[in-house]
């Protein structure tokens, strides 16, 4: 396919009906008023987007996972293989580095045996050493990692989430498809188009290959044949596996769950961006999920003003709990 084909898509022809999603949820990592984590609070979300039916993705950017410390990290990956008994989840790859640092293959190695070691997926963070190569480094750097693992998803995160994000141009991306241990990438641009030309460009270089949708401002990508792995999801695991279930039936109340579920997405998710993590704490805590609604230090908070807001939605959604 060539790449300035992409450019001609139409994205009602990509509409694809009663196809299964594939859903991924990023934990939010809970902590206590003291500021200490909250670990009995991450088994049980864990476990609990488990049994929704969805697979549990930590030490993400919803986990805290470049503010966290490598202990916390390695802590979290022990909990989260404790929590699920063996079951499926994935984990953030993540390397700490600076600008004008190189690509740390060596560093990313450690972090991938590490999440193989606990029963986990590895994730590939971007960092600064990744990010800032030429294109065809990049996908060498991938094939590097791909060495060290039978299966991994790559990420592109934009520069609204973290510093050392980047997405990719269309040629790099096509070179991250012929990674065969790459099996998908999540994309968090925040952008439609982006994602409709990687969906086009993967239905024609490799249609097994996931493209796992990012962007929290648009959650019907799924419709268009992106899975995801996405924050939002961490407000409401339950009802994301509800809405999923009803675009297989062909259940039209899938518009109206999307709907409101679009609606929180909004509010926790205006800038700054990162201040969404606080959005689903106070949100899981409305749900009696947690017991605080406290965050990491470092993270940006919202205005206790939301909490009505995010009260009203959590009814109309049939899951308030401040019993």
């Amino acid at each position: 396919m060539e790449l300035d084909t992409l450019e001609r898509v139409t994205p009602t022809a990509m509409i694809r009906p009663h196809r299964r999603i594939t859903g991924i949820s990023a934990i939010l990592l809970p902590f206590h008023e003291n500021g200490e984590i909250d670990w009995p609070g991450l088994a049980n979300h864990v476990r609990r987007t488990a049994e929704a039916g969805l697979t549990p993705a930590v030490n993400m950017d919803t986990g805290y996972a470049n503010l966290i410390s490598e202990d916390e990290r390695q802590k979290v990956l022990r909990a989260t293989r404790c929590a699920l008994a063996g079951g499926e989840f994935v984990a953030g790859a993540f390397v700490a580095d600076k600008p004008g640092d190189p690509f740390d293959a060596e560093a990313y190695f450690r972090q991938v045996e590490d999440i193989q070691s606990q029963g986990g997926r590895p994730i590939i963070f971007q960092s600064y050493g990744l990010t800032r190569q030429a294109g065809a480094d990049i996908v060498r750097a991938y094939e590097t990692l791909g060495r060290k693992t039978d299966a991994f998803i790559a990420f592109e995160l934009g520069a609204m989430f973290a510093p050392f994000g980047a997405i990719y141009d269309l040629e790099t991306y096509a070179g991250l498809l012929g990674v065969s241990a790459c099996v998908g990438a999540k994309h968090s641009s925040l952008s439609r188009q982006l994602e409709w030309e990687r969906i086009a460009l993967r239905d024609a270089l490799r249609p097994d290959f996931k493209v796992f949708t990012g962007n929290d401002l648009a959650i019907d990508m799924v419709i268009y044949g992106s899975d995801y792995l996405l924050g939002l999801s961490t407000f409401a695991p339950d009802l994301f596996a509800r809405r999923d279930a009803m675009w297989l039936a062909g259940d039209p109340g899938f518009y109206e769950l999307n709907d409101l579920l679009q609606y929180l997405g909004f509010l926790a998710f205006r800038p700054p961006v990162p201040a969404y993590k606080h959005s689903a704490a106070q949100f899981l805590k409305l749900r009696g999920w947690i017991n605080s609604n406290r965050t990491h230090r470092d993270s940006p908070s919202r205005p206790a003003s939301d909490v009505p807001i995010l009260r009203d939605i959590a009814a109309r959604m049939g899951v308030l709990n401040e019993s």
